[in-house]
């Protein structure tokens, strides 16, 4: 049999292409080292810049050093979008009272016998009139009365009182500090990294101080974002801002409120000047954009928001009030205010890791013993003896 003829054209094979992998060409390993490197190189620097934060003196909690750091490096909003996430998950729960009532002030002691401007001692003010309860129905045992928990001369000058916020969040109690100039004086205290630099005052409570301290709390916003500025010891470390709420303290220790360039301004006895915000209690009424929605109280959880807050005011008569604790939106911070007879208030910080108060008691050895303002505050007394990075004010006993 015989086959038939293949008539299909007969090609030749292909040619034999060697590819080379572009990732094994030289100028590619080299751009792959490079890029290696310097992605070793970031990490160093961030992991470097990230270690300082976290061992830096203070008290202050991981998170907050992290979130700090964060915002510092251009992080601001994923920390803000992370915290509105976090209220919105764990708002404050509504109805109930208080777990064992209104608390007894820790380290309350009883007044004087002698009661106010006795022979020979120091002229002070009047002892304010209790608060009136802010919540509905009938007070609880002690919400609103006055303790006396600090004596200056034999004379009241750190008073102490307790009250629900609102009629809604009834189970959680607010700290309310009434200080008498008389008998202290105010001192703005820098941070390590609010304002930072060298000044005089310590940003901690020193062995040179705390024979004489008699009560500290937070300041305001860090300074990015309280729209105000920063002035003590004859220098700016942050532009006043007109119109600004203002903490000013005097040469003498005195404080007052006001509007900058309004209410108040630079004077030769001007001390310090710590701005925040705008004013939130001004001619002893609380302001109407309290609950307007604007950001001006703060873009991270906004005006409305139930969580931790601070304030600070004067009355008529020069007597200065300071009010902390949960569950507090800026429209409850100022009624509170208002109630313990502020004419002019401004809000200071926000948030449970920088919101809180302290007074203490001087011991024969050893550090004061400190007493915090509000029950389950999360920043113990204690903070104030380390080196803290953000500013604050001391209150201190008058020779």
């Amino acid at each position: 049999m015989v086959e038939e003829a293949d008539d299909r054209p007969v090609l030749p094979d292909p040619p034999v292409t060697v590819v080379r992998r572009f990732w094994r060409r030289p100028v590619v390993r080299r751009t792959r080292r490079v890029v290696l490197a310097l992605f070793l190189l970031f990490l160093i620097v961030v992991g470097w810049s990230i270690t300082g934060a976290l061992t830096a003196p203070g008290t202050d909690p991981t998170s907050v050093r992290l979130a700090e750091w964060a915002r510092d490096h251009g992080l601001g909003g994923m920390i803000d979008w992370l915290e509105k996430e976090q209220y919105q998950h764990n708002q404050p729960k509504i109805g109930g009272t208080p777990a064992g009532g209104i608390p007894r002030p820790p380290g309350a002691i009883a007044p004087p016998a002698h009661g106010r401007n006795r022979p020979g001692g120091p002229r002070t003010l009047p002892a304010p009139l209790p608060i009136p309860v802010l919540a509905a129905g009938a007070p609880l045992p002690g919400e609103g009365q006055w303790q006396t928990v600090v004596t200056v001369k034999g004379a009241p000058a750190i008073r102490v009182a307790s009250l629900r916020p609102d009629d809604q969040h009834t189970s959680f109690v607010v700290g309310v500090m009434w200080i008498d100039p008389t008998l202290v004086r105010g001192q703005l205290q820098p941070g390590y990294l609010d304002p930072g630099g060298s000044w005089q005052a310590a940003s901690s409570i020193t062995s040179a101080t705390q024979s004489g301290i008699v009560a500290a709390f937070n300041a305001g916003f860090r300074f990015y974002q309280s729209h105000g500025g920063y002035y003590s010891e004859g220098r700016t470390a942050a532009a006043l801002q007109n119109n600004a709420a203002s903490l000013v303290l005097d040469t003498n220790g005195r404080a007052t409120v006001g509007s900058w360039n309004n209410e108040v301004r630079m004077t030769p006895d001007v001390a310090s000047v710590r701005q925040n915000l705008v004013m939130l209690v001004d001619g002893g009424q609380v302001s109407p954009s309290c609950s307007s929605g604007s950001q001006v109280w703060g873009a991270t959880v906004g005006n409305t928001a139930f969580i931790n807050r601070s304030g600070f005011g004067v009355t008529a008569n020069g007597g200065e009030v300071f009010v902390a604790g949960p569950a507090l939106s800026v429209c409850t911070l100022g009624n509170i205010l208002k109630a313990t007879g502020v004419v002019r208030g401004m809000e200071l910080d926000i948030n449970p890791a920088w919101v809180n108060g302290a007074y203490f008691h001087d011991q024969p050895t050893g550090l004061p013993q400190g007493f915090a303002l509000y029950p389950n505050q999360k920043t113990p007394p204690s903070r104030y003896f380390t080196p803290t990075s953000r500013d604050w004010f001391g209150w201190y006993a008058r020779p």
